[in-house]
């Protein structure tokens, strides 16, 4: 692990502590199960982004096969 310096509000802090004793995990391990959760997020959005940006990029191509026609022919095999 890195060590890291991060600052809170005292609020943040207040609710945290407390988070902390209900559920019997150190501050430290909130925070990572936090920015975890914020990862995982943010890599389906970002992976979202990429799918709708590259729906339909092929649409209008003429040099590529005819997928109906192809498909027939696997069909009749």
């Amino acid at each position: 692990m890195v060590r890291t310096q991060i600052y809170l509000t005292e609020r943040q802090r207040a609710e945290l502590a407390a988070i902390a004793k209900i559920v019997g995990k150190k501050q430290s391990e909130l925070i990572r199960e936090a920015i975890d959760l914020l990862i995982e997020q943010e890599s389906c959005a970002r992976r979202e982004a990429v799918l709708r940006e590259t729906a339909g990029i092929w649409k209008d191509r003429t040099d590529l096969p005819d997928f109906e026609a192809t498909r027939a022919e696997w069909d009749r095999a």
